[in-house]
């Protein structure tokens, strides 16, 4: 079933959105060659709780941390250890927290120094699929009209969407109805409606769109081992235009200064 949110709780949404935001920013302060995601896990955890809050993902299921940190051909759901990052690899760091009672979620795949050419456009058009996503997120259009554009996009690149992992609904729980799949047919689904909290996460993948399931129960790996992005917002469906409600600008503020330093 899915449930509508009042506009007072959007608000402790984006308050919960804005506090993973800020979270990002501090991993997009530290994050580089020989730093370990055991590192960024750490940080993330202290400044979550800094603010009053509990990190959606530490306990979920089982799930052992704070951060989902996925290298190169990992799609989802890495979990933090002791190898250090080098460069030209890409990291999919994604990150939850409950406060207030209501959670926030989103991600952001990050290279580390110099990536190839290739690998920076797999990032560039998946982020942009986001945004093409998140245009279409308005009242009176269908749920998968955001699938339809987000495959569309991806897949005139040249890229795969991943079939078996989707965006969910949020709220008091971190996942709700519906599920947002990163494929589908324009005009179906339940009709998008103004009090809909979704994240969406396009999570693409150079090669094929087959996956593998890591026998750490979580880790999620692309078939073939070729790389893969991921990036998501939480969103508010709109009357005529989406609220995002989660933000990367703490987090490309931090990658700008890094590169002007």
């Amino acid at each position: 079933m899915i449930y509508f949110k009042t506009i007072e709780e959007i608000e402790r949404i984006r308050e919960s959105s804005l506090l993973v935001a800020r979270t990002l920013g501090e991993v997009a302060k530290r994050i580089g060659p020989g730093v370990t995601s055991l590192e960024l896990d750490k940080l993330a955890e202290e400044f979550i709780r800094d603010h009053g809050a509990t990190p959606a993902f530490k306990g979920y299921n089982g799930f052992p941390a704070s951060l989902c940190i996925s290298p190169n051909s990992q799609v989802v759901h890495g979990i933090p250890n002791k190898q250090a990052f080098k460069e030209g690899d890409i990291i999919s760091v994604d990150c939850g927290v409950l406060k207030n009672d209501y959670y926030g979620d989103s991600a952001y795949t990050f290279p580390i120094g110099e990536v190839s050419d290739a690998v920076r456009n797999l990032l560039k058009v998946t982020k942009e699929s986001l945004y093409r996503g998140i245009d279409v997120a308005v009242e009176g259009h269908r749920l998968q009209d955001i699938s339809f554009e987000i495959q569309t996009y991806c897949e005139s690149h040249g890229y795969s969407v991943v079939r078996e992992l989707v965006g969910h609904g949020i709220g008091k729980k971190l996942h709700e109805a519906p599920e947002v799949p990163n494929f589908g047919k324009r005009g179906s689904g339940p009709k998008l409606k103004q009090g809909l909290v979704i994240a969406i996460e396009p999570m693409i993948n150079m090669g094929r769109k087959n996956i593998v399931h890591g026998k750490d129960g979580w880790t999620i790996t692309t078939q073939d081992g070729l790389p893969s992005a991921h990036f998501e917002h939480t969103i508010a469906i709109g009357k005529d235009k989406a609220e995002i409600l989660s933000s990367f600008r703490f987090i490309e503020e931090a990658l700008n200064e890094q590169i002007t330093v």
